[in-house]
């Protein structure tokens, strides 16, 4: 069975989310990724799998090695899927900020 998973499915684990965040600067090979888990390298190979299907992470290889890296073009859906809540809690809390500012207590 071929499960078809969409980029929120991808990020939805804490692994994944943490595996994006270390290849947010440098492009990793997987053992230099899987050495940041204490889990098997099968398993990390498993969500570089997903998070490559998703088109979350690129693969390129150099000579022998493969090294992945963020792709930025398709986090963009999720920025842009998440960027309606910041606005509305950054509302918020400039509300509740004008509020307390202007709060005065009881004597």
């Amino acid at each position: 069975m071929n499960l078809r998973r969409d980029v929120f499915q991808a990020i939805a684990d804490p692994t994944r989310r943490a595996i994006l965040l270390l290849v947010a600067s440098q492009a990793l090979t997987a053992g230099a990724i899987a050495s940041n888990f204490d889990t098997a390298r099968p398993t990390v190979s498993k969500h570089l799998q997903i998070l490559t299907e998703c088109e979350l992470l690129e693969q390129k290889q150099n000579g022998r090695e493969i090294f992945y890296n963020i792709n930025a073009k398709n986090m963009k859906e999720v920025a842009d899927f998440i960027e309606p809540f910041r606005k509305m809690w950054d509302d918020r809390f400039n509300i509740l900020e004008t509020i307390m500012k202007n709060y005065k207590p009881k004597k």
